[in-house]
């Protein structure tokens, strides 16, 4: 049975768009309506276990004790129905559970959403033919299977089976699948990676009063399932940005550095983001300007010790990402009012965190909350380079509120951070950075930081790339300051990195081996979606966790190639709704494109090589500029840029020649990548690495490099 959803803002699509680019590659539904792909397994006496599947069209019978679980192919969320045309009797039960990975498919329960045991089964009395549906406050947001049980004697024929799918509640039913943003290379892999990411943020995006009430969290015994409940109220709207589809189900700031990007690169939903943002802000501490490691939800039933933990704990790490959240936000909606209305709250939280430097220099951490790991050991320097990172960002937000008063005290401490950082926690004999003055780690997010941030040098930067990259494992990027686990969310970062560091071909393999080969190919996956984190070895476990059928197989958080792909290796970085700059960092791929339209315009670039070199097709919005950084070619080559209908309707023709002594040693690509930084790159010749031409006008161009 098809239940309605409210539907907001259905003028953001249309049936009747353009066609998608690459719409093969969408995972997302065209409709809400989806009934399972294919049995996984049956068990017990089941007749026509097929029929309820999309290939099928007669009825499915469950006899005495039996069970079917179904297979929808990838993951999927939303509110499950099923049409019961006959019956033995009036006391038959037909029961329900989920779960994302193959490896939790049980015949007790789903996966888990609470900390210990898994979830409980939804039963439904049969008590004759009809429609029976899951109510709203079981709206299961992230499963893969489906599984379908009878547990009594006597029979029972379901001629239907389907789940309406809630996530992007306020998208047109048909238009979930209407991209605003695509992607595509001469690699399969990658652009399975690019769009499972995109699909990942899209399940993350539930309807806001499907939120996680986290009912039995303080559960202790893992042999009973547990009572779960998806019925908290999240944001003001009718859409919300989580963590994950099935836990937690919550607005989660962290998970916002990773996957807002990817949003805007992919469906451009500002609605949400914006929604969610606002729900961080409403839960400031208005006194000191602590922000929340959490949003707190603006309903909540039962009250449950979880969020109420989360009123009073503090992450450092996390209050600044709802700062870089806001920056996100900002860059591509040019929403000047918006950053307004949150500026005073910005800076009382950026005062809070500066009110913890020290005589160092450095932020001496106490909170012990983060991303997984437990206890920052002072001048941590993940947290010190994520710091820095938000001071650089405050000024250009400065300059856009025209509030300038703060800048150079801003800028002094981010330069006082780096200089310290690299005096106290650089390891030279490691080529890494230590965690703090305390300890010999070298941690995967703080040196990733550190270059993101600009705390390492472009020499350190290429040095800790090496280190980082010696270090990897089977399954991907270890994170040895949590143990020993794989992070898709730090290693989303690693892979801007090894880009920011000119070691793109680093980037393109670990998206090849750890996302697409590991968290798409392996039978445990989802094949759709990216998982939580995992350990070294592979093993599915996470250690935040008491339960491994906790860890999500669907968190926003690990949608980092989203990013990383349409940003680094195409090369459009938008910094905000009249800036950018376009440097392509192709690596070893013949051919890459991607495009995005935002609120101020539509971006695309296309590199390939050809016969003699290389090309790159660019086209960034009227009304924009930006400068475009090309990177040394590895031979003495012809460069020549061309443009036309260049600044808007009165537009004039550019042209731009350059002979360029190429770099001995990389003739075998016909690019050797460069650095850029947080701000645009100085003007360089070809004996430094790149080529920049600033101050060029929003429009199309095209990059001809031949090789002499």
């Amino acid at each position: 049975m098809r239940r309605p959803l409210a539907v907001a803002l259905t003028t953001l699509l249309s049936s009747s768009a353009a066609a998608v680019p690459y719409a093969e590659y969408i995972l997302a539904p065209s409709q809400r309506d989806l009934s399972p792909v294919k049995v996984h397994q049956a068990n017990g006496t089941v007749i026509n276990a097929a029929e309820v599947t999309t290939s099928g069209s007669g009825g499915t019978t469950f006899n005495s004790v039996s069970a079917v679980t179904y297979d929808y192919t990838k993951n999927i969320g939303g509110l499950v129905s099923f049409i019961v045309s006959s019956s033995s009797d009036s006391e038959q039960y037909i029961g329900i559970s989920y779960t994302e990975s193959s490896l939790w498919i049980s015949p007790d329960g789903s996966d888990a959403t609470q900390n210990i045991a898994i979830d409980e089964t939804l039963w439904f009395k049969i008590t004759g033919p009809g429609n029976y549906s899951v109510e709203p406050l079981h709206d299961r947001g992230g499963f893969r299977y489906l599984n379908v049980y009878h547990n009594t004697t006597g029979n029972v024929t379901l001629s239907h089976l389907q789940t309406y799918f809630t996530a992007m509640p306020h998208f047109p039913d048909d238009g979930i699948g209407e991209y605003t943003g695509y992607f595509h290379s001469n690699d399969e892999k990658l652009n399975r990676v690019w769009y499972a990411g995109a699909y990942t943020d899209q399940l993350c995006t539930i309807p806001s009063t499907a939120g996680n009430s986290l009912v039995d969290l303080d559960a202790t015994d893992p042999n009973t399932p547990t009572v779960w409940w998806s019925n908290s109220t999240l944001t003001n709207g009718s859409s919300a940005f989580t963590d994950g589809p099935k836990r937690d189900k919550l607005v989660w700031p962290g998970d916002f550095a990773i996957s807002v990007p990817g949003v805007f690169l992919s469906t451009d939903d500002a609605i949400t983001v914006k929604l969610s943002l606002q729900q961080l802000f409403a839960s400031q501490n208005a006194t000191t300007g602590a922000l929340p490691w959490f949003a707190q939800p603006i309903y909540v039933f039962p009250e449950n010790s979880f969020i109420n933990f989360g009123k009073v704990v503090f992450s450092f790490n996390y209050h600044l990402f709802t700062l870089l959240g806001l920056h996100n936000y900002w860059i591509y909606t040019g929403d000047d009012e918006y950053l307004q209305q949150n500026w005073n709250r910005f800076k009382l939280a950026l005062n809070y965190s500066l009110s913890f430097v020290d005589e160092t220099g450095l932020a001496n951490v106490t909170s012990s909350f983060d991303w997984l790991r437990e206890g920052m050991g002072g001048h941590n320097i993940e947290a010190n380079s994520i710091l820095k990172h938000t001071l650089d960002v405050a000024v250009t937000l400065a300059y856009a509120v025209n509030d300038t008063s703060h800048i150079a005290s801003w800028k002094n401490s981010s330069a006082t951070i780096v200089s310290a950082a690299n005096t106290l926690l650089w390891d030279s004999s490691a080529s890494l950075y230590k965690d703090n003055e305390t300890t010999t780690l070298h941690p995967q997010d703080g040196n990733v930081w550190s270059i993101i941030s600009g705390v390492a040098s472009a020499n350190q930067s290429t040095d800790i790339s090496s280190a980082l990259a010696a270090r990897w494992g089977p399954y991907g990027a270890p994170a040895p300051e949590a143990g020993t686990t794989v992070s898709p969310f730090i290693t989303g970062f690693e892979l801007q990195a090894h880009f920011l560091a000119g070691q793109p071909q680093r980037a393109i393999e670990l998206m090849q081996f750890m996302w697409a080969d590991f968290m798409l190919d392996d039978p445990r996956m989802t094949n759709s979606t990216y998982i939580e984190g995992y350990d070294t070895s592979g093993a599915l476990h996470y250690p935040a966790y008491a339960d491994d059928a906790r860890i999500s197989h669907a968190h926003g958080w690990s949608s980092g190639p989203v990013l990383a792909l349409s940003t680094f290796a195409v090369g459009l970085h938008v910094l905000n709704a009249t800036n950018w700059i376009a440097h392509p960092q192709p690596g070893n791929l013949t051919n890459v494109e991607a495009g995005f339209k935002v609120d101020h315009g539509t971006y695309s670039g296309n590199y390939s090589v050809t016969a003699k070199g290389a090309s790159y097709v660019l086209s960034t919005p009227p009304g924009t500029k930006g400068s475009l950084v090309l990177d040394t070619p590895g031979c003495n080559a012809s460069v020549k840029v061309t443009g036309s209908d260049v600044g808007g309707k009165h537009g004039k023709k550019f042209s731009w020649v350059k002979q360029v002594h190429g770099h001995k040693g990389v003739a075998s690509t016909p690019w050797k990548c460069g650095v850029w930084g947080p701000s645009p790159p100085a003007h360089q010749d070809g004996s430094a690495g790149t080529i920049t031409i600033d101050n060029l006008a929003g429009g199309n161009y095209t990059v001809d490099i031949v090789c002499s």
